[in-house]
């Protein structure tokens, strides 16, 4: 029998067993009422003393039963219907999600034909530190509001939107991080703090149901193993690192492309200070 099914006939039954309660009616032939009087149910109308009070009393016992299985009937009903609803929203979620990583990248696809470097470092830069801010400000949310990554799909509004982050954010920054992974190891080796919060992100991910046995759940494995956060298997490979990012990427051409952004940074430093020049004060005349 179909949930609703169920819950319709519970419905009909507690409505008919809480009707007979309140007005004192006797269910004649078929729940509801309705029907003609059998003999033998007429024949009893003249029974008098202890047989009629017996019968009376195993009646109201088995009003009783039927109500409190009905009751439970309902409660187990309206729980699955629930279930059901909170399956299908986290349904409609990952098809959305689907289509965000699609247009994430895609943005990506442009940052890796940039083919310049300096650019590059720049870019992500500005990147990684927008994304850690974002997936910091959705942790302090969703530990306020005590959702955890296994419950269901949240209907808050502010909630399923740190939720959201927490989840496209995690996944982008595996796809940057096996992309892109010496400028990524710059960045991330010096910050502990990154690599607490990349850590619960992971765990809240693995979680969700999201990832679960797709090629999302392999980029979050694959980013992981890259950044040392789990052990790398023995045939272990980045698949998107190419022979002429490895000829880039060499430690040579990596540190000295570092100084010269460092050299630049310092130089934009104090071109600022220049800009701002001396506070002239107001002499005290003026004032």
């Amino acid at each position: 029998m179909g949930n609703m099914q169920m819950l319709q006939d519970c419905t009909q039954t507690h409505s008919y067993y809480c009707w007979c309660g309140v007005v004192g009616a006797r269910p004649v032939s078929g729940v509801g009422g309705g029907g003609e009087e059998r003999p033998e149910q007429a024949g009893r109308e003249h029974n008098t003393g202890p047989e009629k009070a017996a019968h009376t009393v195993a009646h109201h016992r088995h009003l009783l039963t039927m109500l409190s299985v009905c009751t439970v009937l309902l409660v187990v009903a309206a729980a699955a219907l629930s279930s059901a609803d909170s399956d299908s929203n986290l349904e409609i979620y990952k098809r959305l999600f689907e289509t965000k990583r699609k247009d994430q990248l895609n943005a990506l696809k442009n940052l890796v034909e940039l083919n310049d470097i300096n650019q590059q470092y720049k870019i992500i830069d500005i990147m990684l530190k927008g994304l850690f801010k974002v997936l910091e400000d959705s942790k302090a949310v969703l530990i306020a509001a005590n959702m955890q990554a296994d419950d269901p799909f949240p209907m808050d509004d502010k909630i399923k939107e740190a939720y959201s982050h927490v989840v496209e954010n995690t996944a982008f920054f595996g796809d940057v991080a096996l992309r892109f992974p010496r400028i990524v190891h710059h960045y991330y080796d010096r910050n502990p703090d990154w690599g607490g919060l990349l850590r619960w992100g992971l765990r809240f991910c693995n979680l969700t149901g999201v990832f679960t046995g797709g090629a999302h759940q392999h980029v979050l494995s694959l980013m992981s193993q890259e950044l040392g956060i789990i052990e790398k298997s023995p045939d272990f490979t980045n698949p998107y690192r190419t022979e002429r990012d490895n000829v880039l990427h060499t430690a040579e051409a990596f540190q000295k492309i570092l100084r010269e952004e460092e050299k630049r940074r310092r130089k934009e430093d104090k071109r600022k200070e220049i800009r701002k020049g001396p506070r002239i004060s107001r002499s005290r005349t003026e004032l």
